[in-house]
């Protein structure tokens, strides 16, 4: 089956072909064609994402990325698009799209949880341009980590979801964000807090700056990133001149802090469902430190236990990943989800 998937939850617009074979036992996906927009410079200025930029930037750029892999979509039987969680009017941009080129083409249009293609993403191994199913043991534990969440999802078989445990405030990538934001640095924050972060523990710095772990030590699965962002800003009020030294002290001290509260929820939550598989997925998987944090974390305590990572960019908000978490779900016999725009979706509650 031959899918053409489209992203537009946040500030990613994005278009994809695949080639699609096999079944959840074993699927293989050949990216025929791929284009995709990145906005991130456009929200700069604002700190963040600004949803009315966003949607304006989605409208102008998805004719533009479709006529790129125009070509490729000969034949397509399918068209996925992600209907949330994210920002309603970047949604209903892409969903509207997806509906019109349904009529156009003749062909079934597939609501898809952007969610659900973080986790595929980090079940697929190889890339760029062909992916496969790995050898996936359940039941598996998903930790989505990204701008907009912070949860462990436990899938005990295919498309059935557990939520064990979710940030009670901030997600884990607002907060890079936000103390990027407060040591002046561009959005998006997480890579500029890791660049920071790595020159720090390069020179092996020395300082007395710690910031509390929120809920390292609460008897759930649930996180906490506000307190650690307050921390830092009453740090930071404290420190009369800000040097880039000081800068550096900053982030190394706020990502250990991050990075621990993650390893530890993590961590439990291994503990308490026996998962065989950790699926990472979402744009904070990029960390290094944080990936490393996990490798650690599963090579002490959990040899039996395979770490499976996204595979080459798709840790990043992508049109592959909606495509391959679609034709899953359609090989399964399982219909899409509604097309409408749900900003706030969660694939599982308690």
């Amino acid at each position: 089956m031959n899918i053409l998937s489209i992203e537009t939850s946040c500030d990613e617009t994005a278009i994809s072909v695949l080639e699609c074979t096999g079944d959840t036992s074993g699927a293989t996906f050949t990216v025929l064609g791929d284009a995709l927009y990145s906005q991130a410079h456009l929200h700069a200025e604002y700190g963040g994402v600004f949803p009315t930029l966003a949607k304006r930037e989605h409208i102008k750029n998805l004719p533009t990325l479709l006529e790129q892999v125009r070509k490729a979509a000969d034949g397509v039987e399918l068209i996925a698009v992600t209907q949330g969680p994210g920002l309603e009017p970047a949604l209903w941009t892409g969903i509207e799209f997806a509906k019109k080129l349904g009529q156009e083409w003749g062909v079934p249009v597939y609501g898809t949880d952007h969610m659900e293609g973080h986790i595929v993403s980090g079940m697929v191994t190889g890339g760029p341009d062909t992916y496969a199913l790995g050898n996936i043991e359940f039941p598996v534990l998903g930790l989505l980590i990204s701008g907009g969440h912070t949860e462990l999802v436990l899938m005990k078989k295919w498309f059935e979801y557990e939520l064990i445990g979710k940030t009670k405030d901030d997600a884990v990538g607002e907060a890079f964000d936000k103390v990027a934001r407060m040591l002046g640095l561009e959005y998006p924050g997480g890579p500029k807090i890791e660049a920071l972060h790595k020159k720090a523990t390069e020179r092996n710095a020395t300082h007395d700056i710690v910031f509390p772990r929120p809920l390292i030590h609460e008897d759930s699965c649930d996180f906490s990133f506000s307190g650690l962002k307050t921390a830092v800003l009453y740090k930071l009020k404290k420190m009369e001149q800000l040097t880039e030294e000081d800068k550096e002290h900053v982030a190394q001290a706020f990502q250990d802090a991050a990075r621990d509260v993650i390893v530890a929820k993590t961590k439990k939550a291994l503990e308490e469902t026996g998962a065989r598989t950790l699926a990472v997925g979402g744009g904070v998987s990029a960390s290094r430190d944080i990936r490393r944090g996990l490798e650690e974390l599963i090579a002490a305590e959990f040899s039996d236990v395979h770490l499976a990572y996204p595979a080459g960019k798709l840790h990043l908000d992508n049109s592959i990943m909606i495509g391959m978490a679609a034709y899953l779900r359609h090989s399964a016999g399982l219909p899409g989800n509604e097309l409408k725009a749900e900003g706030a979706q969660r694939l599982a509650s308690r």
